[in-house]
């Protein structure tokens, strides 16, 4: 069954709703038999018209909070390239889930990456791209300064990361 553009767009939204982890472009692609560049465009004007999508290095979601209890923190952080593993782990590990990375850019301003790290297996994806696009991090260009948002249960394992965090000397006070 062929759908048009609008349909297409609404039926991209309903698979993810339902998918219990990100999909990727080229997922997507393939099940409505379209290009990959079609479905970019179709989230381009999606977000366009108000629905939140996040692309992130795993696929496309959608955003969403595991609980009403949980809650969404900035995290002021400074390191150099050796030091991201071990600060997205610390995060991981403690029980917090890394939403996105901020750097403030002289020129451009702020500048948000998606991340929607969780679990080890998110934060081996994440740095295997890394390695393998040879780009450099988001935070290079401000000297390793940046903020993550990140999303805890409670106040008990937001006091443990930044703890932490502060023994490794990678949080900003």
């Amino acid at each position: 069954m062929l759908l048009n553009a609008g349909e297409r767009r609404i039926k991209l939204v309903e698979r993810l709703k339902g998918a219990h982890e990100p999909l990727t472009g080229a997922c997507l692609a393939k099940q409505f038999g379209v290009s990959r560049q079609v479905i970019v465009g179709d989230f381009a004007i999606l977000r366009a018209a108000g629905t939140e999508v996040y692309a992130t290095p795993q696929g496309y979601v959608l955003p969403t909070m595991e609980s009403s209890k949980t809650m969404r923190v900035k995290i002021p952080c400074k390191h150099e390239r050796e030091n991201l593993e071990q600060e997205l782990s610390i995060i991981i590990d403690n029980g917090g889930k890394v939403i996105d990375v901020i750097v403030e850019h002289p020129l451009y301003g702020e500048l948000i990456a998606n991340l929607m790290l969780a679990s080890r297996r998110d934060l081996s994806e994440f740095l295997r791209k890394l390695d393998g696009s040879h780009a450099e991090q988001l935070a290079s260009i401000t000297g390793g300064v940046h903020v993550h948002t990140v999303e805890v249960p409670d106040d008990e394992t937001l006091v443990r990361i930044k703890d932490e965090l502060r023994i490794k000397g990678i949080l900003l006070n």
